[in-house]
């Protein structure tokens, strides 16, 4: 169960392409963190450009007001499968939205099954709900 956010520049696409953008996220979700069938929780956050500050860390990128920054909370997956997803978004948000590499950072965090509740107070992690 990833909680996924998707951090941009406000005004840079329309609803369709951030749809398109987050659907892309969910497959890839799907196919490498094995994310359920209806297990998506998705938050898009639209910035004005002076907000996103995201220098390139001495690795030589341009970056451009095109940037995307998704933040995977998570458990229990490999770097294995980590490295696989951060292969496959920029691979597939390159194809489908035409987001250069440059332009997209990915971070990962873990976190256990007692910090997660999906609503009623209870944490269905622990309780064996889910």
């Amino acid at each position: 169960m990833p909680l996924v956010r998707i951090d941009l520049v406000k005004g840079i696409r329309s609803p369709d392409e951030i749809k398109k953008l987050a659907n892309v996220v969910q497959e890839v979700m799907r196919k490498h963190f094995n994310a359920p069938e209806r297990d998506r929780y998705q938050i898009i956050t639209q910035h004005e450009p002076y907000e996103l500050i995201c220098e390139d860390t001495n690795l030589g990128m341009e970056r451009s007001n095109k940037l995307v920054i998704i933040q995977i909370l998570q458990q229990g997956r490999s770097a294995e499968q980590k490295l696989a997803t951060y292969r496959a978004l920029q691979e597939r948000l390159f194809e489908s939205c035409g987001l250069p590499g440059e332009d997209l950072i990915i971070s990962c965090a873990e976190n256990s099954k007692a910090d997660w509740s999906f609503g009623e107070g209870e944490a269905q992690f622990l309780t064996g709900t889910l």
